[in-house]
């Protein structure tokens, strides 16, 4: 049996140079501050990483040279699943499993592009689980762009029952999803790893497999620390909580630029130059530095806090 994907695994930011091609010494930084802030996984060439604006040769490249740097310290998977046509499609799996990256995931609005329902969604999926490596660890992403295609509770068996899926990126946003899914995923080797913030502590607690959320690129540790402590402080992880949800209702003053800021004062990154976003973010969100000193003051002050009990 394939052993599930789980814990606290950052979304991946791609950095790019000011000349806009992919700036590798920036990802470097970043992967090893990653590891250093508790990941246990990382989610390479999704869509915090820029995947639908990237071409195919940079997103092999970029799995390829996370999967080398990280030398097998903690796991990486992948995606970079964009394309309409299905033949396209394969091709793009195959090459990003060529990488070696210890999973490849798939992402379910690509496996029912027209959201005409499981039927379609079952056709597709089979296709391409025939003609993929039998022993290659594959992952469900409900990437919302270009829209939220949420699994049923029969498609969601479907898969866990296969035998072939270690991590299922829950973007339901919804705390009795979650439970539901967790319940329906048990003594599989599908993970539910949830994505939102709002539920991320009541989802920990209700038997969700860690968190995978767009603030992992912010306090990564601050969510370790909830999954693998909280229980044991709950007073405090009850205040954390709240804090990592006020926290993350910035995300949608202009991310991934928003973590680009973050990541350019940290020394991380050299620019936060993105394809995603291509408004001058300052511009349009006023006072977003001084939110993000805010962000930064409140992370810091939960890492003295935590830092104190020993």
């Amino acid at each position: 049996m394939l052993k599930r994907l789980e814990g606290i695994i950052p979304v991946m930011l791609t950095p790019f140079a000011d000349g806009g091609k992919v700036d590798y010494a920036s990802l470097e930084r970043l992967i090893e501050w990653y590891i250093a802030n508790g990941s246990d996984a990382l989610f390479a060439v999704c869509q915090s990483s820029e995947m639908q604006f990237l071409d195919l040769s940079e997103r092999v490249e970029i799995a390829t040279f996370v999967r080398k740097t990280l030398a097998g310290r903690i796991p990486v998977v992948a995606s970079g699943h964009v394309s309409d046509n299905r033949d396209d499609q394969l091709a793009e799996l195959k090459a990003v499993a060529a990488t070696g990256v210890d999973g490849v995931v798939l992402v379910t609005n690509r496996l029912d592009t027209a959201n005409a329902g499981t039927a379609a969604f079952r056709s597709h999926l089979d296709w391409l689980l025939a003609s993929l490596p039998g022993d290659l660890p594959l992952g469900l992403y409900e990437c919302p762009a270009p829209y939220r295609r949420l699994l049923s509770d029969d498609e969601l068996k479907y898969c866990a029952d296969s035998g072939r899926f270690v991590i299922l990126k829950d973007v339901s946003c919804d705390l009795p999803t979650v439970t539901r899914r967790v319940k329906l995923t048990a003594g599989t080797p599908l993970a539910i790893v949830n994505a939102n913030a709002a539920i991320a502590w009541d989802a920990m607690k209700a038997g969700a497999n860690g968190f995978t959320g767009v603030f992992t690129n912010f306090h990564p540790d601050l969510y370790k620390w909830l999954l693998t402590k909280g229980t044991r402080h709950p007073e405090l992880a009850d205040e954390l909580a709240i804090y990592l949800v006020l926290a993350a209702m910035a995300e949608p003053m202009g991310y991934p630029v928003l973590a680009k800021i973050y990541q350019q004062r940290i020394g991380n990154f050299s620019t936060i130059a993105s394809r995603a976003i291509a408004f001058d973010v300052r511009e349009r969100f006023w006072a977003l530095d001084a939110l993000i000193d805010k962000v930064v003051a409140g992370t810091d002050l939960y890492r003295r806090r935590i830092g104190a009990l020993g």
